[in-house]
Order: C-alpha cells, then sequence, then structure tokens
C-alpha cells in the first residue's frame, strides 16, 4: 500500500540533499527579535533585513500601532468568527470605505489574507461556461483560485500580450465571459506586467474582464500608490484589483475592490469570505491607518526606488545576474538550487538576511536570492549588503575575488 505522503518523496529527497550538513534552514528561519523596519537579532547576530516586502516601512508607523492598540482595548484581541456569521465590526466597514476612496472604486471587500481574496474571489467568479486567462508567472494563490473555479483555464506566456490576443481570438465566437488574470509586479523576479498592452487586447473582444493582482505594487507605483493601473493610466479598464495588506500596508490581510453593478453579490458566494473570521480589529485599523500614510507616501516612494537602485546597481557591478531593473524586487540568479543554498547561508551567516526561492516556485527553473527593499533601508545598510554579496559571491564562485569592500558603520 502506497503511503500517504509518497507521492512527496522526491520533494523531500532534495530537502534532504540540501539541509543534510545540518546547516541553516533557509524556510525556517527565527528571528529572535524585531529591531526595526530593516533590523533583527537571528542566531544571536545583529542582521540587516533585505527579504521583508516590507516596502514603505509602515510596520512601525506611530499613527498605526496608535490605531491598533485603541481598537485592541476597545474591541478585543479577535471577533471569533466571520462577518457573516458575527456580524460586521464598524472597522471593517470603514476600512473597506477607505479602500474605496484610495481606489477611486465603488466597492471594496475585505478577506483575511491576501491569499482568501485570490482563492475566494477567482474560484467564484467565473461558471462552467466561462474561460479565465492567466498569465504562466502567477502567483501560487492564483493558482489555486482558478483550480477551485469551474471554468476552463487557459495559460498564456508570461508578459506577452500577442499570445493572449492569439487565444482570445480563439474564443470570440465562443459563449461565456472571459477573464484575463495577471499581476502589477510579479513577486519572484520582480518585472511588471505590460498592462497597456494587455488593455488594448482585452477591448478587441467581447465580455472580456480584466483582474490584476496588485500586491507587489500597491504602495510602490503610481503618484498615489494605486499600483500598476495608476502608473500606466489604466485604472477605468482593469476591472478587479486583488491586493494585500502585507506589503506595503505594513500588515496582513487581503482585498478585492471594482465597479461592477453586481459586485456585493461576491459577499453571499465567495466561500473564503463566507466561512473565515474576519480580520481583528487591531489589524483593520491599522490597516485603515496605513492606506492614508500610502497615499500620501511619494516621499517613500521616491526613497524606496533609490533604495532599489543603488542595489541593483551595486549587485550588478559585482557581475551578478539580477532578474528585473527597476523594481523593489532584486533577485540574483544562481546556477542551481545547491549553489543558492550556499550563497544564501554565506549572506546570513555574514548578517543579511534575504529570501531563497527554489524551483519549482520560481519562473524558469531559476534559483533565486531574492532581496525586497524597504524606503526605510539607508544608504550605509545597502553599502555594507553589497560589501557582504561581494564576499560571499567570491567564495560561491559566482564572481571572481574582488578587492574587498569596506563595511561602513552607521555613523558613515
Amino acid at each position: 500500500m502506497a503511503g500517504l505522503f509518497d507521492r512527496f518523496a522526491p520533494l523531500m529527497a532534495q530537502r534532504d540533499m540540501m539541509l543534510g550538513d545540518g546547516g541553516i534552514n533557509p524556510f525556517q528561519v527565527k528571528m529572535d527579535q524585531v529591531l526595526s523596519q530593516t533590523e533583527a537579532m537571528i542566531g544571536g547576530r545583529h542582521t540587516i533585513l533585505v527579504g521583508t516586502n516590507n516596502y514603505l516601512g509602515l510596520t512601525f508607523a506611530p499613527e498605526a500601532l496608535q490605531a491598533a492598540h485603541d481598537a485592541l482595548e476597545a474591541c478585543g484581541t479577535g471577533t471569533t468568527g466571520s462577518r457573516v456569521a458575527n456580524g460586521t465590526y464598524y472597522g471593517h466597514k470603514e476600512l473597506e470605505a477607505t479602500l474605496c476612496d484610495f481606489f477611486g472604486k465603488e466597492h471594496a471587500m475585505v478577506f483575511s489574507t491576501g491569499f482568501l481574496a485570490n482563492l475566494g474571489v477567482l474560484s467564484t467568479l467565473m461558471g462552467p461556461d466561462d474561460y479565465i486567462l492567466m498569465d504562466a508567472d502567477c502567483h501560487a494563490s492564483i493558482y489555486d483560485g482558478v483550480r477551485g473555479s469551474s471554468a476552463e483555464i487557459i495559460r498564456f506566456k508570461h508578459n506577452d500580450a500577442a499570445d493572449l490576443d492569439k487565444r482570445l481570438a480563439r474564443l470570440a465566437k465562443k459563449p461565456g465571459n472571459k477573464l484575463i488574470v495577471i499581476e502589477g509586479i510579479y513577486s519572484m523576479l520582480g518585472d511588471k506586467a505590460p498592462l497597456a498592452e494587455i488593455v488594448a487586447v482585452k477591448k478587441k473582444y467581447e465580455n472580456v474582464y480584466l483582474l490584476s493582482d496588485e500586491a507587489h505594487s500597491v504602495g510602490v507605483l503610481g503618484k498615489y500608490g494605486r499600483g500598476l493601473p495608476e502608473e500606466v493610466g489604466c485604472e477605468d479598464d482593469v476591472d478587479f484589483i486583488v491586493g494585500t495588506f502585507s506589503k506595503s500596508v505594513g500588515t496582513v490581510g487581503g482585498f478585492l475592490v471594482g465597479n461592477h453593478p453586481d459586485f456585493e453579490t461576491l459577499r453571499l458566494v465567495t466561500r473564503a469570505y463566507i466561512f473565515t473570521a474576519s480580520l481583528p480589529p487591531s489589524v483593520v485599523a491599522s490597516a485603515t491607518v496605513n492606506l492614508g500614510l500610502v497615499k500620501n507616501g511619494g516621499a517613500l516612494r521616491k526613497r524606496l526606488m533609490r533604495n532599489a537602485k543603488h542595489l541593483y546597481d551595486g549587485l550588478t557591478a559585482l557581475g551578478l545576474k539580477v532578474a528585473s531593473e527597476n523594481s523593489p524586487v532584486v533577485a540574483v540568479i544562481a546556477p542551481d538550487p545547491v549553489v543558492a543554498l550556499a550563497f544564501w547561508r554565506g549572506l546570513i551567516e555574514a548578517g543579511v538576511y534575504v529570501n531563497l526561492a527554489l524551483p519549482p516556485a520560481t519562473p524558469y527553473g531559476y534559483s533565486l536570492l531574492r532581496a525586497s527593499l524597504c524606503a526605510a533601508h539607508t544608504e550605509e545598510q545597502l553599502d555594507n549588503v553589497i560589501a557582504i554579496f561581494a564576499e560571499v559571491a567570491a567564495k560561491v564562485g559566482l564572481i571572481e575575488p574582488v578587492k574587498k569592500i569596506a563595511r561602513r558603520s552607521a555613523a558613515g
């Protein structure tokens, strides 16, 4: 008889091979103490955090901390149930109203995580006679969401509007609705969707809707941080925007916004909303406050992108291959998982935390050292990160040894 977990044996064998020496497990890193948005104690070592997705550094915003404390004392630690079963707190409605104002949309719906937002919306929107056309590099939550849909699922080549056009053309005479699903910034490589081109394709056909997951671009792109649709000037052409509060907004939760006249139907048919406990009042309060800080965070966005360019320029100057330019996600490509793991361990042992991302979770089978920048990173911190990357990259054979780059103290 087959064992319950036998189908995962190849994956576990790969894990055992990589971790057999008893070194630090990159997927079970314990932060002993969080010191700030950009620093923590890990394994007794002072560590620079360059892998948190805390793009604007709002996790310690004083206004949000105070709002969370006030809500905690007023309403307790949790709602102990879903909004459908246990009722909607005032804060939930205020947060949804804030989202509507922020995005300039008529309707908003808050979920307990960004993953649940994609899971719930994508499993619900399209019916058995419909089609979902998704970018091949979409996030795991999007894949899980569409798997729960009764629609036919069609993948198109990553960031290839022409391939999308070809596939929609084949469906042009077929009845049913079509939903295009993309991301504003793709989380692994940090590249942007060609949104203007995708919108142009969408407009060629009837009964076609567009959903964009703006998890990594809200707070980052656009004058007011509304994401790629704002930056490109296509906000009215994106029918549904999914996002999360766990990146730039600095807390946890997910959302959907849109203008469809029947939007409120989703509250009665989306299982991930109906049957999941709603966000605690303290989380809701901090998200509401931080959305205002995102909207007025032009200076933070400039600082974030300046930091991203600083790290990108420094790493590429070393001869390292970085996946995308002009992105707060700076992903260094390693030749294989073994080298990537050795590289990651060298970095964390030297006091730099990044994300290790390996196939099959990555596009093109890449092995990645994935950094994500924060507006709160100082130039001194980033110079030290670059110096440590240089030392470790030479040790694992990715680059030739370079003249030792002096690390800088906080005083310069």
